[in-house]
């Protein structure tokens, strides 16, 4: 597994990817506010063209299985998001490209995140992968709230 830096000709592709890999959270929750699945292409151009934020491909034997989107605020990280394949969910391909993406960033004090906080597999990863609860939370809708992770690399 590798990371590559994502470039505008990838976007329609990291879009369609993210329509699939969200799209069985969106028919759990209906959060159409919220949803990566429901998000208009445009949203993705005006992500890509920010400057604070970078998409990564997850490319295997070639093959290009999802994409990171992190967010850099001077020396803090947000991984604002990961999507994987739904025929590659569940091979450790996450966790791999979480360590991949840290690593490239070693600049790096802390790391942030949000996930569903009933989606227990997504908190379990994380807090796998050394993030922890900072206590915050965020009331989405009835039966979906976020909950707010981080990992300190420096003090």
């Amino acid at each position: 597994m590798k990371l590559r830096v994502a470039e505008k000709e990838d976007l329609e592709n990291i879009y369609s990817m993210q329509k699939e890999a969200f799209a069985p959270l969106y028919e759990k929750y209906q959060d159409t506010e919220t949803s990566p699945a429901a998000e208009p292409f445009e949203r993705t151009v005006q992500r890509f063209n920010n400057g604070n934020i970078t998409y990564y491909l997850i490319v295997v034997e070639e093959k290009t299985i999802g994409a990171i989107r992190i967010r850099k605020n001077e020396k803090t990280y947000v991984l604002v998001q990961i999507l994987i394949l739904p025929e590659y969910q569940n091979r450790g391909y996450a966790q791999q490209a979480i360590k991949e993406v840290e690593a490239l960033h070693e600049d790096a004090e802390c790391w942030r995140l949000d996930t569903i906080e009933q989606e227990e597999k997504l908190c379990h990863l994380y807090s796998k992968m050394g993030y922890q609860k900072t206590g915050e939370t965020e009331h989405v809708k009835d039966g979906m709230d976020l909950v707010f992770f981080e990992k300190r690399v420096r003090p």
